[in-house]
């Protein structure tokens, strides 16, 4: 049986080669002292793996060892990246970091119990070379006396899953990343009141001069169906901003839909108190489908439980003094 720190047949070896490549032209290189990626990824149901370099139908799970050096390499491109669906069974991430090598750290939650939960996990993913803990770390809880102002009781179950708070630092630069998985409901309308809590709770936070940092940024899947979709009665009345490259339909996020808009990264603009002190460069998504996906070896919703359904969302900024 096969193991990830073996050497892979010529064939993926090629393809993690064109891979590579084209990263190269499309992500923005690393520069020491001068700029800093923060990514998201909802990797689908990334838990366990088969040992394989190519799994088939028969297989369970569909996710193989290709797979994961594949995605090592799109997560070895950023400085610190936020996960969505981490299961319990941790097999594959941990491949994945055995991949990156001892330059490159985690931190993540425990399990969120319970069905709506779905076994999932926040983590994070980072390049020690370039971005180090600053000690902060927690899960975002909605006071109760917020509850009627949000909207009547629609938060006493408190978070699906938590959103989860760590702090980081590059260079002189700190800041906060808050990544999130809202729960998807039956309609738009069942994500209000989740993101209302957050945006609420993220522009308390951001406006408190006592606070442990003020360069706060959310992250992750937001769950948002179209263009503009719940953001004028959530973040945007709140004061968090996504920018312009991030809203362009360009950027999509779903392998099967171009006009879902789930996955954002957002924080406060300038002009106050809770602005960033790091200047936005650019953002993006990555699309590996074209690169990816063989359409002989597996359908669309195969190839989904081995690489994603989402791409990965990434933004660059400047860290220069």
């Amino acid at each position: 049986m096969p193991i990830i720190s073996d050497t892979p047949p010529v064939e993926v070896q090629e393809k993690l080669k064109r891979l590579s490549d084209d990263l190269d032209l499309k992500i923005p290189v690393k520069k020491l002292e001068r700029n800093l990626l923060i990514a998201t990824w909802n990797l689908r149901s990334f838990g366990n793996l088969t040992r394989k370099w190519h799994t088939t139908e028969e297989d369970s799970p569909r996710r193989d060892l290709s797979s994961i050096l594949y995605i090592k390499e799109i997560i070895s491109r950023f400085d610190v990246i936020a996960l969505q669906e981490v299961k319990s069974n941790i097999r594959a991430l941990r491949d994945t970091l055995k991949l990156l090598g001892s330059n490159w750290s985690m931190i993540l939650t425990d399990v969120n119990r319970g069905d709506a939960g779905n076994g999932e996990r926040m983590a994070y993913l980072f390049d020690t070379r370039r971005v180090q803990l600053s000690g902060l770390a927690g899960e975002i809880v909605v006071p109760k006396e917020w509850e009627e102002q949000v909207e009547q009781n629609a938060l006493q179950e408190q978070f699906v899953r938590a959103p989860f708070a760590v702090g980081f630092r590059s260079e002189q630069k700190t800041f906060i990343l808050v990544t999130l998985h809202i729960k998807y409901g039956k309609s738009s309308k069942d994500r209000i009141a989740e993101l209302q809590g957050i945006a609420r709770w993220m522009n308390e936070w951001a406006g408190d001069m006592n606070a442990y940092d003020h360069n706060l940024i959310t992250l992750g899947d937001f769950n948002i169906d179209e263009r503009g979709d719940l953001l004028t009665e959530t973040f945007i009345s709140q004061g968090l901003h996504i920018p312009p490259a991030l809203q362009d339909r360009r950027v999509t996020r779903s392998i099967f839909n171009e006009q879902k808009y789930y996955d954002q990264i957002a924080w406060f603009e300038k002009g106050g108190r809770r602005a960033l002190s790091m200047d936005f460069i650019n953002g993006g998504n990555y699309d590996f489908l074209p690169l990816l996906w063989e359409e002989s070896r597996n359908t669309k919703l195969q190839f989904s439980f081995m690489i994603s359904d989402h791409y990965p969302l990434w933004t660059e900024f400047s860290i220069r003094e």
